[in-house]
């Protein structure tokens, strides 16, 4: 009898335990199946610009042997230094670096400014307006894409850098207003309170209060901002015409369609190009992947 009640207590003594080594090890079969996943998934998208980086250090023939060469051989450096010169690409630099600043500030300040409106301050029709402002991004860019030419146009602004900054500044665009609403909507509003107690005006609450707490999601719609610049190829396309003023991505353009046999130095400008965005979301993405799982947390 003694050794029959030691053996079941043994048994549900050492039960839990087999339970949670179960346990871990589907939760460990799991992971490994996820990480096997996420492995092949950065693969495949690492691929072109693996593919990129390779063209752009060989030649033209080597480019295209098959089956591919990934190694090159030799080493064509000058490709860098040969495509950076024979286009102006330092005045396309300094020409899309000039609508970044216009574009990232405008769309910084006035989003912040509307969305802080519409997610601290009650006044009449605020979410009626919200609701309008939300509906403009159901409308594509291709229904307003002549009449808001047309509207330059008449103003004699086109082949200048108007159309392509001032709209950042009225408004920023309604996502970039609903991401920062939705931040702005998970800072306690006790913080306000004790702002206002204190003699503080609304706008003296969103400088001191509200944007030191919202630097996440303010880097965020910064990153989306830069990068939309960086690459909008389709603004430049429309409104500049003199080669003298035309942005990166127009540069790049243009350039493959001057020297569309030497697709080293096709490549090599390309790299170039998208160098500094990925070095750009390398150092700010520990802000951006916050910034985003921080926002709408509330309703």
């Amino acid at each position: 009898m003694m050794n029959g009640e030691s053996n079941v207590s043994l048994s549900n003594k050492t039960s839990p335990q087999m339970i949670k080594v179960r346990r871990k090890k589907k939760i460990s079969i799991w992971r490994i199946l996820v990480y096997i996943i996420l492995i092949a998934g950065s693969i495949i998208m690492l691929f072109p610009f693996a593919w990129l980086l390779r063209s752009s250090l060989m030649g033209t023939a080597q480019i295209f042997t098959f089956p591919p060469e990934w190694v090159p051989r030799p080493f064509v450096w000058s490709n860098y230094s040969e495509s950076l010169t024979i286009v102006p690409f330092h005045k396309y630099f300094l020409n899309t670096m000039t609508i970044e600043f216009f574009a990232v500030s405008g769309v910084l300040i006035s989003s912040t400014v509307s969305a802080y409106s519409f997610a601290r301050l009650r006044w009449p029709g605020r979410d009626i307006i919200f609701a309008c402002v939300l509906s403009t991004m159901m409308l594509p860019y291709a229904v307003t894409l002549i009449p808001v030419f047309m509207g330059w146009k008449a103003l004699g602004a086109v082949n200048t850098i108007l159309p392509l900054t001032v709209p950042a500044w009225f408004g920023g665009g309604a996502f970039n207003i609903f991401l920062l609403r939705q931040f702005f909507r998970t800072i306690p509003r006790e913080l306000d309170e004790a702002a206002y107690i204190d003699g503080a005006s609304p706008l003296k609450v969103l400088v001191t209060v509200i944007i030191p707490l919202s630097k996440p999601a303010i880097i965020v719609v910064a990153l989306f901002t830069f990068i939309g610049a960086w690459n909008d190829f389709l603004g430049p396309l429309i409104y500049l015409n003199d080669d003298s003023k035309f942005t990166l991505a127009l540069g790049l353009a243009s350039f493959k369609g001057m020297y569309n046999a030497q697709w080293g130095y096709l490549m090599a400008a390309s790299a170039t190009i998208v160098a500094p965005i990925i070095v750009l979301f390398f150092f700010m993405q520990r802000y951006f992947i916050e910034g985003i799982a921080l926002t709408g947390t509330k309703g």
